[in-house]
Parts: C-alpha cells; structure tokens; sequence
C-alpha cells in the first residue's frame, strides 16, 4: 500500500513539470509582442523595453524558465504588472470564494446525483428513469451562465430568496456565507449532476445484473441493502473517477458564475487579468488550478485501494 501511494506521487511530479512548462509558456505563445500588448498604443520604446525586461522576454527561454521555476519552488508567483503586487498575495485575497463555491457545488452535486443515479438504475425503463436521464441531457445542453441568469431572475429578482450577486466570507457568518453561495451553486452544479448522475446509473446497471445480487437478494436482503451497501460500493471505482474528472467542469464552470453573481474569487480575477494581459496573474492562476486538478486526480487514485483491495499496482 505504502509503495503505491509513493509511486502515484512520484508520477505527478513529471505532469505538474509539463504543465509548468506550457503556463510559463503562454507568455511567449501570445500573438505579437506582449510587451508591446501590455504597454498600449500610447507607449514609447522605452516603456516597451522596460516592461520586456520585466518579463524576461530579453533573456533566453532556458534560462528564464528556470528561475522562474525556481521560484515557484520557493512560493513566489511573482508581480503583478498592474498592481505591483505579489501574485500569491493577490491569489490569497481571492481563493476563499472560489473554494467556498466549488467546496459546496461538490457536496451540492454528489448528494443529489449519486442518489438519482442510483434510483434510476433501480426503476430503469420506468417514468423515473426517463425523467433523470432528460434531465441529464437537458443539464448538458444548458450553458452554466443561462442557468444562472434563469436562477437570478426568478429566485433573486423576482421571490427575493437570495441575494443577486456578491460574497460574504464565512467569518461574518454560515447563514449569510451560504444564501450567497446557493444560487451559484445551483447554477455551476447542473452539469456536474447530469454527468454523475449518468454515470452512476450505468454503472449501478451493470452491477445489479451480477450474480452476488441475484444471491443477496434469494437471501432476503431488502432493497435499500442490496442498492446502497452492496451495489452502490461495488460501483463506486467508476463513479469517484468521473467525481474527480468533473473538477475539471467546477474549475471552468466556476470562472462563468463568478462573474455572472460578481463573486469576487480567482475566476474573477483570471478574467480581470486576460483582459489586461497581466501575465504573472495569469500564470500563477493556471498553476494553481492544474496543481489542484492533478491533486484531486491523485487523491482519487488512492481512494480505490478503499473501494477495491484488489488495486494494488
């Protein structure tokens, strides 16, 4: 078990070195001069080669790479052009609303759409099957931000349930913290939910047809025992592995709401940062969510030991 653990950790070492690779490589993939970009049409050379000197673009790539790794290393994402503010610093200002938002779209979704998943396969052909399985194309079909336009209008606008838009950290309160973050939720959750709700049907479908169920079930078992303790954990591998898949769904879903409720969290201040080219934010914002995708993968990776003891590889 130990050894495993340690060689899945040491395979993310090399993935999360190509994904530094390819962030520190945007700013040399931008069309035309970034330095020039940045600068605006009202810059002098000067100002040009100034902010070319402040990027490194004056230095070869090797080597500026490698500083720039190192300090990462270190825990320095470097400068903002525009604020001349470190970006760690500026990140740590931000990340309480984005996690708050994908902590509770991820329990939002894997209570509701474990449980459909698992009924349908159980009611499969039924009306109740048919209904879960509209519902997962229609969440597919859907784009995050006309569901949170549609929630806004009629939940925010009209009934007045829940505020429009903005944040209020979990310090001045959980009721408060949590009517904020519920229509946001909502709105990053329905893919996610048509995904694990599919998928969990497929699988549980697939598993009630094995012989240790038909066995359970001539031993007397009840049906909530035989779904929920035998079937459920024997479908569990396939189902935790589109959980950790859909991270990916939460962390660019979670860009579109943020800026359709004005939450200001990371996806806020990624757009912010395109939009004024500011490179350093840009590359400390794409790091820090590749290192917590390829994170979530690994925990993944060693949650099935718990589900199969089988996998020891």
């Amino acid at each position: 078990m130990f050894a495993y653990i340690i060689r899945r950790v040491l395979a993310t070492i090399p993935v999360m070195v190509v994904v530094a690779l390819f962030v520190f490589s945007l700013l040399y993939l931008a069309p035309g001069d970034p330095a020039a970009v940045i600068a605006g049409d009202q810059a002098t050379p000067a100002d040009v080669e100034r902010i070319r000197a402040s990027l490194g673009l004056d230095r070869p790539f090797v080597v500026r790479f490698s500083e720039w790794a190192w300090h990462i290393i270190r825990g320095d994402l470097g400068i903002s052009i525009f604020t001349n503010l470190p970006v760690s610093r500026m990140i740590a200002q931000r990340i309480e609303p984005t996690l708050s938002l994908m902590v509770v779209t991820l329990v939002l979704a894997v209570v509701i759409a474990v449980p459909m998943g698992v009924v349908a396969a159980w009611k499969a052909g039924s009306w109740i099957d048919r209904a879960v399985m509209a519902f997962a194309v229609l969440g597919f079909s859907v784009p995050v931000f006309v569901v949170g336009y549609v929630l806004a209008y009629y939940f925010a606008l009209g009934l007045d349930w829940f505020p429009v838009q903005g944040y209020t950290p979990l310090s001045q309160g959980f009721g408060p913290w949590l009517s904020n973050l519920v229509l946001p939720a909502v709105a990053l959750s329905s893919a996610y939910i048509a995904l694990i709700a599919r998928i969990t049907r497929a699988t549980m479908l697939e598993v009630l047809q094995q012989d240790y169920i038909r066995t359970a079930r001539a031993k007397g078992a009840g049906q909530r025992t035989i779904l929920f303790l035998h079937a459920l954990k024997n479908a569990a591998v396939p189902i935790v592995t589109v959980i950790g898949i859909g991270i990916a769904l939460l962390i660019g879903g979670a860009v579109i709401t943020e800026s359709v409720f004005a939450i200001p969290g990371l996806g806020r201040l990624t757009i912010d940062a395109i939009l004024r080219r500011d490179y350093p934010v840009i590359q400390g914002v794409v790091l820090l969510f590749s290192f917590v995708y390829v994170l979530v993968n690994l925990l993944i990776d060693l949650s099935y030991t718990l589900f199969d003891p089988r996998i020891r590889y």
